[in-house]
């Protein structure tokens, strides 16, 4: 007889889909495991470790017809599929057409051919938006989107279409998840006085695999999900040790390199409860930093220390607040610019 329980996993080849497969996978004898994911290269390598012991489905999300494919008899869904910034808000109808309607393929779907799963979705903290001047966020506090920011926008949307859904559901607002986290343009968007909670992938997935025993606490609920105390910094400090680690000196960029508004991040001031239902968090934020310090060799370091200045200016180059500033682009300046 088997009584494993049908888990569905969308964007399992993302930073925290992974993790959550790999935990999955570790528990494999209580679960049957179906994967819905881009085919591309990169999945097809990303997979090749559990594919004889899993379901693989292959589609697009948006596509009504692919979407359905992974619907049929599932128990739990763990819905993480999305496109994140910076693509997001470079092509914000690709965004809208992924995490939105693509969301909206899932449920219709699920509801027809799985009525009694549970869906378990992935929001983000830039629903708040800037908290610079109120730093201390509650899921009660209201949606108030960063100007530009369509990711944003895109979960917000999702959201109201799993409030009025026919499945049982929760939703997790995910903190700044830090792991294998690349320098892009996006650094300079983020002002450095801007109080910054992180969580890693880890202990995000940890929730994402333990709300599956603790459904019933989290039905209909939403909640926020940070690191806690222990992954409190600012983006200044979070910066500073990071080029430190990385072999790239101080944070040196001109004035201006970097915005100081119209971003997101902040403190999770309720994100203890859920901690106390599923028990998820085990990393600090020294244990990133330690982390780190391990997957950076060094001979990467002093080699990115010879180059360290090069590199800063080819970093200064994507800063568009910078470039806004210094082209006196009136109205990115006023976007990236209290004035």
């Amino acid at each position: 007889m088997n009584n494993k329980l049908n888990v569905l996993l969308t964007g399992a080849s993302g930073t925290i889909g992974l993790e959550v497969l790999k935990q999955l996978y570790q528990q494999r004898h209580r679960f049957n495991i179906t994967v819905f994911d881009i085919r591309s290269k990169n999945t097809l390598k990303t997979f090749a470790f559990c594919k004889k012991n899993i379901e693989i489905v292959y589609g697009d999300i948006s596509n009504n017809y692919d979407t359905r494919k992974a619907c049929f008899d599932k128990d739990y869904v763990i819905h993480l599929a999305a496109i994140i910034p910076p693509l997001a808000d470079e092509n914000p109808s690709y965004a809208f057409k992924v995490n939105t309607l693509g969301t909206e393929n899932l449920i219709k779907n699920l509801e027809q051919l799985s009525p009694l799963a549970f869906l378990l979705y992935s929001s983000s903290i830039s629903v708040y938006g800037d908290r610079l001047e109120n730093p201390l966020i509650n899921v009660e506090d209201p949606f108030n989107p960063s100007e530009g920011d369509e990711y944003a926008k895109t979960k917000i949307k999702a959201e109201h279409i799993i409030y009025s859904c026919n499945l049982d559901w929760s939703i997790f607002r995910l903190t700044a998840i830090m792991g294998n986290h690349k320098l892009s343009k996006l650094m300079f968007h983020m002002p450095l006085e801007t109080s910054l909670e992180i969580a890693t992938p880890e202990d995000t997935a940890r929730a994402f695999v333990h709300a599956i025993d603790d459904r019933f606490l989290i039905s209909k609920k939403i909640f926020n999900l940070g690191g806690g105390y222990s992954c409190r910094t600012t983006y200044k400090e979070f910066l500073i040790r990071s080029f430190k680690i990385l072999g790239l000196g101080d944070l040196d960029f001109p004035q201006k390199a970097f915005a100081d508004k119209n971003f997101h991040c902040g403190f999770y001031e309720d994100s203890d409860e859920l901690e106390k239902i599923l028990h998820f968090r085990k990393d600090s934020i020294e244990d990133y930093f330690d982390n780190l310090i391990r997957t950076n060799p060094f001979w990467k370091k002093i080699l990115t220390s010879i180059f360290k200045k090069q590199i800063k200016k080819e970093l200064l180059k994507n800063s568009e607040p910078f470039l806004a500033f210094n082209t006196i682009d009136t109205k990115l300046i006023n976007h990236f610019f209290k004035i």
